[in-house]
């Protein structure tokens, strides 16, 4: 029976796996929130505040979403080379503190201090995109102190990551 609950822990029903199939839940959302930002251009400029403001909330649940991925593994090459480099690492990871403290900051202020100006009609979504980057905050943390290399020195022989197997050529070498 142990051996069952093994296998159901490494196969698709495993809780990592589940979150990162649930995390592709954020591309239907983004499109959503995309076609909220050009939806003025079709239907007329006069709800353009009501628009922006559910892009911005549709766009927080993505990102929400989003933050469910593996933190173990990266997107891409880019990605990669960001969270192996500890500035910048460091950085990224300060731009996204800056972008929940000014979303939820100035959502929060609009939903109390605005009443019936354009802020106002903007702060749900900007609250909605603070929470958002707050999920991807966090993984940000996560995928910083798994793929940084000054903390994890296997990495650098390629042990973590397939691209830099044995006898893999790098950017910039000669296979």
């Amino acid at each position: 029976m142990s051996a069952d609950r093994a296998a159901a822990a490494t196969g698709w029903r495993s809780p990592r796996k589940l979150f990162h199939a649930a995390s592709y839940l954020q591309y239907p959302f983004m499109a959503v929130a995309c076609f909220y930002v050009v939806r003025p251009y079709f239907t007329g400029f006069a709800s353009i505040l009501a628009d922006f403001n559910l892009a911005l909330l549709h766009a927080g649940i993505a990102i929400g979403f989003s933050s469910l991925q593996d933190p173990t593994t990266t997107q891409n090459e880019i990605s990669r080379k960001v969270w192996e480099d500890p500035g910048k690492g460091s950085w990224g990871i300060g731009i996204i503190a800056a972008i929940v403290v000014l979303a939820l900051g100035g959502g929060l202020a609009g939903m109390y201090l605005a009443d019936g100006s354009a802020w106002s009609q903007l702060a749900m979504g900007l609250v909605g995109l603070g929470l958002g980057m707050f999920g991807l905050l966090k993984t940000a943390i996560e995928m910083f102190e798994h793929h940084r290399l000054d903390r994890n020195p296997s990495r650098i022989d390629g042990v973590a990551h397939p691209s830099r197997a044995a006898g893999a050529a790098q950017p910039g070498e000669k296979a």
